[in-house]
Protein backbone atom coordinates (compact mmCIF):
# COMPACT_ATOMS: atom_id res chain seq x y z
CA UNK A 1 0.00 0.00 0.00
CA UNK A 2 0.92 3.45 -0.64
CA UNK A 3 0.34 7.07 0.97
CA UNK A 4 -0.92 9.52 -1.73
CA UNK A 5 0.89 12.45 0.30
CA UNK A 6 4.04 13.36 -1.21
CA UNK A 7 6.93 12.78 1.80
CA UNK A 8 10.73 12.56 1.69
CA UNK A 9 12.03 9.33 3.34
CA UNK A 10 13.26 11.05 6.63
CA UNK A 11 9.51 12.87 6.92
CA UNK A 12 8.02 9.75 6.38
CA UNK A 13 10.56 8.25 9.10
CA UNK A 14 9.19 11.59 11.43
CA UNK A 15 5.75 10.92 11.06
CA UNK A 16 6.01 7.50 11.88
CA UNK A 17 8.09 8.43 14.88
CA UNK A 18 6.63 10.19 17.52
CA UNK A 19 2.74 10.00 17.22
CA UNK A 20 2.96 9.24 20.71
CA UNK A 21 5.93 8.87 23.67
CA UNK A 22 7.77 12.34 22.44
CA UNK A 23 9.93 13.58 25.42
CA UNK A 24 9.01 15.99 27.81
CA UNK A 25 12.51 17.21 28.83
CA UNK A 26 14.50 20.13 28.59
CA UNK A 27 15.47 20.30 25.00
CA UNK A 28 13.09 17.26 23.64
CA UNK A 29 14.41 17.15 20.20
CA UNK A 30 17.64 16.69 21.65
CA UNK A 31 16.58 13.32 23.02
CA UNK A 32 13.92 12.33 20.22
CA UNK A 33 16.91 12.72 17.22
CA UNK A 34 19.25 10.61 19.22
CA UNK A 35 16.16 7.86 19.91
CA UNK A 36 15.79 8.02 15.73
CA UNK A 37 19.63 7.55 15.47
CA UNK A 38 19.26 4.26 17.60
CA UNK A 39 16.58 3.54 15.23
CA UNK A 40 18.82 4.18 11.99
CA UNK A 41 17.46 7.69 11.26
CA UNK A 42 20.44 9.98 10.40
CA UNK A 43 18.58 13.17 12.26
CA UNK A 44 20.06 16.01 14.69
CA UNK A 45 17.66 17.94 16.83
CA UNK A 46 17.68 21.15 14.20
CA UNK A 47 17.04 18.70 11.21
CA UNK A 48 14.14 16.98 13.33
CA UNK A 49 12.48 20.38 14.41
CA UNK A 50 13.05 21.74 11.02
CA UNK A 51 11.33 18.98 9.16
CA UNK A 52 8.46 18.88 11.95
CA UNK A 53 8.14 22.58 11.54
CA UNK A 54 7.46 22.31 7.77
CA UNK A 55 5.29 19.30 7.65
CA UNK A 56 2.90 21.79 9.53
CA UNK A 57 3.21 24.90 7.88
CA UNK A 58 2.58 22.69 4.66
CA UNK A 59 -0.91 20.94 6.33
CA UNK A 60 0.96 17.52 6.86
CA UNK A 61 0.31 17.75 10.68
CA UNK A 62 -2.92 19.02 12.33
CA UNK A 63 -0.56 19.96 15.29
CA UNK A 64 2.46 19.20 17.42
CA UNK A 65 2.53 18.30 21.02
CA UNK A 66 0.02 16.79 23.78
CA UNK A 67 -3.25 15.62 22.61
CA UNK A 68 -6.01 16.84 25.88
CA UNK A 69 -8.04 13.93 27.27
CA UNK A 70 -10.86 16.34 27.66
CA UNK A 71 -12.56 13.66 29.44
CA UNK A 72 -10.20 13.89 32.14
CA UNK A 73 -9.99 17.27 32.11
CA UNK A 74 -13.82 18.01 33.22
CA UNK A 75 -17.66 18.22 31.71
CA UNK A 76 -18.60 16.05 29.41
CA UNK A 77 -19.03 15.14 25.41
CA UNK A 78 -21.93 12.39 23.75
CA UNK A 79 -22.62 11.61 20.34
CA UNK A 80 -25.59 12.60 18.69
CA UNK A 81 -27.28 11.43 15.54
CA UNK A 82 -30.45 13.00 14.08
CA UNK A 83 -32.41 13.11 10.25
CA UNK A 84 -32.49 16.35 8.35
CA UNK A 85 -35.09 15.90 5.43
CA UNK A 86 -33.21 16.61 1.97
CA UNK A 87 -35.56 19.95 1.20
CA UNK A 88 -34.23 21.32 4.89
CA UNK A 89 -30.83 19.82 5.20
CA UNK A 90 -28.81 22.62 5.06
CA UNK A 91 -31.23 24.96 7.77
CA UNK A 92 -31.13 22.18 9.92
CA UNK A 93 -27.29 21.68 9.73
CA UNK A 94 -26.89 25.61 10.01
CA UNK A 95 -29.09 25.28 13.07
CA UNK A 96 -26.87 22.96 14.60
CA UNK A 97 -24.04 24.07 14.15
CA UNK A 98 -24.69 27.65 15.26
CA UNK A 99 -24.67 26.13 19.02
CA UNK A 100 -21.42 26.64 20.16
CA UNK A 101 -21.07 23.41 22.30
CA UNK A 102 -21.51 21.53 19.21
CA UNK A 103 -17.54 20.44 18.12
CA UNK A 104 -18.01 18.03 14.98
CA UNK A 105 -21.04 17.59 12.97
CA UNK A 106 -20.32 15.52 9.74
CA UNK A 107 -22.84 13.72 7.10
CA UNK A 108 -22.76 10.47 6.97
CA UNK A 109 -24.69 7.72 4.50
CA UNK A 110 -27.88 6.19 5.90
CA UNK A 111 -31.27 6.14 5.34
CA UNK A 112 -32.43 8.25 7.73
CA UNK A 113 -29.92 9.25 10.75
CA UNK A 114 -27.73 11.57 8.14
CA UNK A 115 -26.63 13.95 10.06
CA UNK A 116 -24.27 12.80 13.72
CA UNK A 117 -22.35 15.69 15.56
CA UNK A 118 -20.62 16.14 19.26
CA UNK A 119 -22.20 18.19 21.77
CA UNK A 120 -19.70 19.63 24.82
CA UNK A 121 -20.31 20.97 28.09
CA UNK A 122 -19.29 22.08 30.93
CA UNK A 123 -21.70 19.71 33.17
CA UNK A 124 -23.07 16.71 31.78
CA UNK A 125 -26.24 17.94 33.38
CA UNK A 126 -25.76 20.67 29.90
CA UNK A 127 -26.19 17.93 27.44
CA UNK A 128 -30.13 17.96 27.68
CA UNK A 129 -30.66 21.24 27.93
CA UNK A 130 -28.98 21.45 24.67
CA UNK A 131 -30.98 19.06 22.54
CA UNK A 132 -34.01 20.07 23.77
CA UNK A 133 -33.42 23.42 22.24
CA UNK A 134 -31.59 21.81 18.74
CA UNK A 135 -35.49 19.80 18.53
CA UNK A 136 -37.38 22.84 19.40
CA UNK A 137 -35.47 25.31 16.84
CA UNK A 138 -35.31 22.48 13.75
CA UNK A 139 -38.01 20.33 14.65
CA UNK A 140 -36.13 17.19 14.04
CA UNK A 141 -35.67 14.48 17.31
CA UNK A 142 -32.11 13.97 18.51
CA UNK A 143 -30.73 10.86 19.48
CA UNK A 144 -28.15 10.87 22.33
CA UNK A 145 -25.66 8.30 22.46
CA UNK A 146 -23.59 8.56 25.06
CA UNK A 147 -20.59 6.49 25.57
CA UNK A 148 -21.00 4.05 28.25
CA UNK A 149 -17.45 1.97 27.95
CA UNK A 150 -14.28 3.04 25.74
CA UNK A 151 -12.26 0.22 24.52
CA UNK A 152 -9.99 2.28 22.40
CA UNK A 153 -9.30 6.02 21.44
CA UNK A 154 -5.88 6.28 19.61
CA UNK A 155 -5.83 7.62 15.84
CA UNK A 156 -2.89 7.19 15.07
CA UNK A 157 -1.95 7.70 10.79
CA UNK A 158 0.96 5.62 9.58
CA UNK A 159 2.36 5.87 6.17
CA UNK A 160 5.00 3.57 4.38
CA UNK A 161 8.08 3.58 5.48
CA UNK A 162 11.18 4.03 8.28
CA UNK A 163 9.92 2.91 11.93
CA UNK A 164 6.39 2.44 10.97
CA UNK A 165 4.37 -0.71 11.08
CA UNK A 166 5.62 -3.54 8.72
CA UNK A 167 1.62 -4.42 7.74
CA UNK A 168 -0.64 -2.28 8.83
CA UNK A 169 -3.31 -4.30 8.33
CA UNK A 170 -1.96 -6.93 10.86
CA UNK A 171 -2.54 -7.41 14.55
CA UNK A 172 0.84 -8.48 15.24
CA UNK A 173 2.89 -6.11 12.71
CA UNK A 174 6.04 -4.53 14.47
CA UNK A 175 4.95 -2.11 16.68
CA UNK A 176 5.48 1.44 15.16
CA UNK A 177 7.18 4.96 16.13
CA UNK A 178 9.52 5.21 18.67
CA UNK A 179 9.05 5.89 22.11
CA UNK A 180 11.22 8.38 23.95
CA UNK A 181 9.15 8.77 27.21
CA UNK A 182 11.64 8.36 29.73
CA UNK A 183 13.33 11.33 29.73
CA UNK A 184 12.61 14.45 31.96
CA UNK A 185 11.69 14.25 35.55
CA UNK A 186 10.68 11.79 37.24
CA UNK A 187 7.02 11.66 38.09
CA UNK A 188 4.24 10.00 40.31
CA UNK A 189 0.38 10.20 39.09
CA UNK A 190 -2.23 11.48 41.50
CA UNK A 191 -5.62 10.89 42.52
CA UNK A 192 -6.55 14.44 41.90
CA UNK A 193 -10.07 14.77 39.78
CA UNK A 194 -9.52 18.68 39.81
CA UNK A 195 -7.37 21.08 38.32
CA UNK A 196 -5.63 24.19 40.14
CA UNK A 197 -5.50 27.10 38.40
CA UNK A 198 -2.10 26.88 36.95
CA UNK A 199 -3.31 23.59 35.73
CA UNK A 200 -5.88 24.94 34.16
CA UNK A 201 -3.77 27.15 32.51
CA UNK A 202 -1.07 25.16 31.54
CA UNK A 203 -3.96 22.68 29.98
CA UNK A 204 -5.74 25.94 27.78
CA UNK A 205 -1.89 26.69 26.63
CA UNK A 206 -1.08 23.22 25.41
CA UNK A 207 -4.66 22.20 23.70
CA UNK A 208 -3.81 24.10 20.59
CA UNK A 209 -0.04 22.30 20.43
CA UNK A 210 3.23 23.40 21.68
CA UNK A 211 5.92 25.94 20.14
CA UNK A 212 7.89 24.70 17.47
CA UNK A 213 11.03 25.96 19.33
CA UNK A 214 13.79 24.19 20.79
CA UNK A 215 12.47 24.28 24.36
CA UNK A 216 9.10 24.25 23.80
CA UNK A 217 8.10 23.34 27.52
CA UNK A 218 9.87 26.73 28.75
CA UNK A 219 8.52 28.82 25.81
CA UNK A 220 4.79 27.34 27.76
CA UNK A 221 6.27 28.21 30.90
CA UNK A 222 6.75 31.99 30.14
CA UNK A 223 3.40 32.21 28.42
CA UNK A 224 1.73 31.12 31.71
CA UNK A 225 4.42 32.79 34.57
CA UNK A 226 5.17 29.37 35.70
CA UNK A 227 8.46 27.75 37.18
CA UNK A 228 9.75 25.64 33.98
CA UNK A 229 10.25 22.32 35.69
CA UNK A 230 7.03 22.84 37.01
CA UNK A 231 5.56 22.84 33.44
CA UNK A 232 7.80 19.56 32.97
CA UNK A 233 6.19 17.88 36.11
CA UNK A 234 2.92 18.77 35.46
CA UNK A 235 2.87 17.48 31.46
CA UNK A 236 4.32 14.50 32.35
CA UNK A 237 2.66 13.80 35.38
CA UNK A 238 -0.98 14.65 33.10
CA UNK A 239 0.78 11.99 30.90
CA UNK A 240 1.14 9.52 33.43
CA UNK A 241 -2.67 9.76 34.67
CA UNK A 242 -4.32 10.06 31.81
CA UNK A 243 -5.16 14.05 31.80
CA UNK A 244 -2.81 13.93 28.37
CA UNK A 245 -3.74 10.92 26.16
CA UNK A 246 -0.45 11.15 24.13
CA UNK A 247 2.67 13.51 23.80
CA UNK A 248 4.09 14.43 19.43
CA UNK A 249 3.31 14.53 16.00
CA UNK A 250 -0.79 14.67 15.19
CA UNK A 251 -0.92 13.61 11.15
CA UNK A 252 -3.58 14.99 9.28
CA UNK A 253 -5.08 12.01 8.10
CA UNK A 254 -6.75 13.21 5.33
CA UNK A 255 -3.36 14.83 4.30
CA UNK A 256 -1.82 11.47 4.00
CA UNK A 257 -4.60 9.66 1.76
CA UNK A 258 -6.75 8.75 4.65
CA UNK A 259 -9.77 9.19 2.75
CA UNK A 260 -12.16 6.95 3.79
CA UNK A 261 -13.55 7.30 7.00
CA UNK A 262 -15.97 3.88 7.95
CA UNK A 263 -17.90 4.66 11.20
CA UNK A 264 -19.13 0.38 11.71
CA UNK A 265 -21.39 -0.33 13.84
CA UNK A 266 -22.81 -3.32 15.33
CA UNK A 267 -25.65 -4.90 17.59
CA UNK A 268 -23.41 -7.05 19.50
CA UNK A 269 -25.19 -9.30 22.18
CA UNK A 270 -25.12 -7.59 25.66
CA UNK A 271 -23.41 -10.17 27.66
CA UNK A 272 -20.63 -10.38 25.21
CA UNK A 273 -19.91 -6.29 24.55
CA UNK A 274 -17.03 -6.11 27.07
CA UNK A 275 -15.43 -9.50 25.78
CA UNK A 276 -15.88 -8.32 22.12
CA UNK A 277 -14.88 -4.77 22.71
CA UNK A 278 -10.70 -4.90 23.45
CA UNK A 279 -10.35 -7.95 20.78
CA UNK A 280 -12.09 -5.37 18.09
CA UNK A 281 -9.89 -2.24 19.75
CA UNK A 282 -6.72 -4.65 19.27
CA UNK A 283 -6.95 -4.61 16.01
CA UNK A 284 -4.29 -1.56 14.60
CA UNK A 285 -5.82 0.12 11.94
CA UNK A 286 -9.60 0.41 14.94
CA UNK A 287 -8.88 3.99 16.11
CA UNK A 288 -12.41 4.49 18.05
CA UNK A 289 -14.13 1.47 20.36
CA UNK A 290 -16.64 2.01 22.17
CA UNK A 291 -20.51 0.90 24.02
CA UNK A 292 -23.17 3.08 22.96
CA UNK A 293 -27.18 2.52 23.66
CA UNK A 294 -29.50 1.58 21.36
CA UNK A 295 -32.84 3.10 20.34
CA UNK A 296 -35.41 1.36 19.96
CA UNK A 297 -37.26 1.28 16.61
CA UNK A 298 -34.68 3.91 15.10
CA UNK A 299 -31.05 2.67 16.49
CA UNK A 300 -30.64 -1.49 17.16
CA UNK A 301 -26.88 -0.93 17.45
CA UNK A 302 -24.69 -0.71 20.88
CA UNK A 303 -21.08 -1.41 19.44
CA UNK A 304 -19.14 1.59 17.15
CA UNK A 305 -16.01 0.71 15.85
CA UNK A 306 -14.17 3.75 13.50
CA UNK A 307 -11.42 2.76 10.90
CA UNK A 308 -9.90 4.36 8.04
CA UNK A 309 -8.58 3.54 4.97
CA UNK A 310 -6.27 4.91 2.15
CA UNK A 311 -8.82 3.58 -0.58
CA UNK A 312 -12.08 2.20 -0.68
CA UNK A 313 -10.60 -1.76 -0.76
CA UNK A 314 -8.25 -0.73 1.88
CA UNK A 315 -11.26 0.23 3.73
CA UNK A 316 -13.72 -2.94 3.00
CA UNK A 317 -10.83 -4.90 3.53
CA UNK A 318 -10.22 -3.48 7.25
CA UNK A 319 -14.61 -3.44 7.93
CA UNK A 320 -14.40 -7.52 6.58
CA UNK A 321 -11.28 -8.03 9.49
CA UNK A 322 -13.51 -6.01 12.40
CA UNK A 323 -16.29 -8.58 10.97
CA UNK A 324 -14.14 -11.44 11.06
CA UNK A 325 -13.34 -10.59 14.74
CA UNK A 326 -16.52 -10.43 15.68
CA UNK A 327 -17.54 -13.46 14.19
CA UNK A 328 -15.43 -15.61 16.28
CA UNK A 329 -17.50 -14.55 19.40
CA UNK A 330 -21.41 -14.96 17.70
CA UNK A 331 -23.04 -15.45 14.35
CA UNK A 332 -22.90 -12.27 12.91
CA UNK A 333 -25.75 -11.79 9.86
CA UNK A 334 -26.56 -8.86 7.63
CA UNK A 335 -28.70 -7.31 9.94
CA UNK A 336 -26.52 -7.07 12.40
CA UNK A 337 -24.09 -4.37 11.61
CA UNK A 338 -23.74 -1.31 9.19
CA UNK A 339 -20.82 1.01 8.03
CA UNK A 340 -21.40 4.81 7.92
CA UNK A 341 -19.55 6.19 5.58
CA UNK A 342 -18.95 10.37 5.72
CA UNK A 343 -19.82 12.17 2.62
CA UNK A 344 -19.21 15.59 3.98
CA UNK A 345 -17.73 17.30 7.16
CA UNK A 346 -20.11 19.90 8.45
CA UNK A 347 -18.10 21.54 11.30
CA UNK A 348 -14.97 21.09 13.10
CA UNK A 349 -14.01 23.07 16.03
CA UNK A 350 -12.64 20.51 17.70
CA UNK A 351 -13.56 20.35 21.74
CA UNK A 352 -13.66 23.73 23.37
CA UNK A 353 -11.75 23.12 26.57
CA UNK A 354 -11.80 26.29 28.26
CA UNK A 355 -15.31 25.90 29.75
CA UNK A 356 -15.19 22.48 30.95
CA UNK A 357 -11.81 22.87 32.34
CA UNK A 358 -13.02 26.30 34.30
CA UNK A 359 -15.95 24.13 35.82
CA UNK A 360 -13.15 21.70 37.12
CA UNK A 361 -11.09 23.94 38.42
CA UNK A 362 -10.59 24.66 42.49
CA UNK A 363 -12.33 28.27 42.22
CA UNK A 364 -13.92 27.78 39.24
CA UNK A 365 -17.00 29.72 39.82
CA UNK A 366 -14.13 32.70 40.62
CA UNK A 367 -12.54 32.19 37.12
CA UNK A 368 -16.19 32.55 35.00
CA UNK A 369 -17.34 35.74 36.67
Amino acid sequence: MTSDVDLTERERAVVNAFQGGFPVAKRPFEHAAAAMRDRGIDIDATALLETIRDLDERGVLSRFGPLVNAQEIGGAATLVAMHAPDERFDEVVETVNDHREVAHNYEREHPYLNVWFVVSVAKAQQVDAVLEQIEAETGQETYNLPKQQEFRVEAKFYVDGPLGPSDSDSSDSTTPGVDCSAPGPDVSPTDASTLTPAERDLVLEVQGGLPLTETPYADVADAIDQDREWVLETTKRFDREGKIRRIGVVPNHYALGYTENGMTVWNVPDELVSEVGPEVASLPFVTHCYERPRHEGVWPYNFFAMTHGRSEAESDRRIEQVRDTMAEYWDVDADDWDSLFSTQILKKTGIRLEERADANTTGGDELQT
